[in-house]
């Protein structure tokens, strides 16, 4: 079935959601307007849209494409922690972002922002020359930009963390910097914890993780699913970090040949835990707004219309109202938009 068709390929990508930041929208407080601004309807059409529906952050990118360095940086030198982690984040993905903040980093040379902004675009610059290909379809030229400007991220994101010791953004940075350059477990592990020190709960650098103990980067499924559900429980009822068990099912579909995949994601145990992860989290009262809550929801929505439970998948596709979010959807074959809207059309008829 062409809904359940996965696309070929997938461990040599990092996905939207390691660029998503933080996230929320508790249905039991129904508080979406504290996140994202303005819905645009009930059956809005499936868009992708950078911003999550928030205005403040459509600016922002704005600014970043114009390369307006003086008007981007005092929202950025405002926000701390989290918040700074996802606007950096979303400016990082912004295509030609490294032509200037060569030049905001020459010109103001002790200002960590530009140098942090510079290290994080040369992250996600990285995985664009590396493509999303498996790692034998990825040529000479390709593996040699890769490198180059990782090599660069390491260096200016290692510099920023020396210089601000209690920022989180670096270490989120430097974990996906480091699965990409293969710099062993260790580092990884050493990575992670310098982040959630700074910010425990932290939905994007738990993420980071997850992929790191993945199978597809050398780690196993039993190692990623024992870290989702350790995550999970022991996180306040509410917090974000239930989405972790959903995308460690999904991980472990990716890896299923057809046939198997939708007899393990449908079955009885996992659906169980699903649902658990789900009314822990995304579903839980007390889950509470914050910028690009749409990811949680997208991944659940998609774990739960892969697991044919059609009622709660329309539950977090309503809430969605067309936003989409390019991960978990890229994981199918073809238009994350086209998937999203099949899927939700399907659920929608529930």
């Amino acid at each position: 079935m062409p809904l359940f068709r996965r696309r070929s390929g997938g461990e040599g990508e990092p996905g939207a959601q390691d660029r998503a930041g933080r996230r929320g929208f508790g249905l039991g407080r129904r508080a979406a307007s504290a996140a994202s601004g303005p819905a645009a309807g009930p059956g809005s059409a499936p868009r992708l849209d950078p911003a999550f529906g928030d205005e403040s952050v459509r600016v922002l990118l704005g600014q970043a494409a114009a390369g307006d360095w003086t008007a981007l940086r005092p929202a950025l030198a405002a926000a701390t922690g989290a918040e700074l982690t996802f606007l950096v984040g979303a400016v990082s993905d912004v295509a030609g972002v490294e032509q200037w903040t060569a030049r905001a980093v020459a010109d103001a040379p002790g200002d960590a922002l530009p140098l942090l902004l510079s290290g994080a675009r040369h992250v996600t610059w990285a995985w664009e020359a590396r493509s999303g290909a498996r790692a034998q379809h990825v040529g000479e030229e390709q593996w040699k930009l890769f490198h180059q400007r990782l090599d660069v991220a390491e260096e200016q994101l290692l510099e920023v963390a020396e210089r601000e010791p209690g920022w989180l953004a670096p270490w989120f940075f430097l974990q996906i910097s480091a699965r990409g350059a293969s710099l062993g477990e260790e580092v990884a592990t050493a990575r992670f914890e310098a982040a959630v020190r700074r910010e425990p709960g932290h939905p994007g650098s738990h993420r980071q993780r997850l992929q790191q103990l993945s199978a597809k980067w050398g780690g196993s499924h039993d190692a990623m699913h024992g870290f989702a559900r350790s995550s999970m429980l022991a996180a306040p009822e509410g917090s974000p970090l239930g989405e972790l068990v959903a995308l460690a099912h999904l991980e472990r579909w990716l890896d299923l040949p057809d046939g198997e995949d939708h007899a393990y994601l449908s079955g009885p145990a996992v659906v169980a835990e699903l649902q658990e992860a789900a009314f822990r989290s995304v579903l839980h009262p007390d889950f509470v707004p914050d910028r690009g809550w749409q990811s949680s929801f997208n991944t659940f929505a998609m774990a739960f219309s892969l697991a044919d439970q059609r009622k709660t998948a329309r539950l977090l596709f309503d809430a969605l109202d067309g936003t989409v979010t390019e991960s978990p959807w890229h994981y199918l074959a073809g238009d994350p938009v086209k998937a999203f809207r099949a899927h939700r059309d399907r659920c929608a008829a529930y």
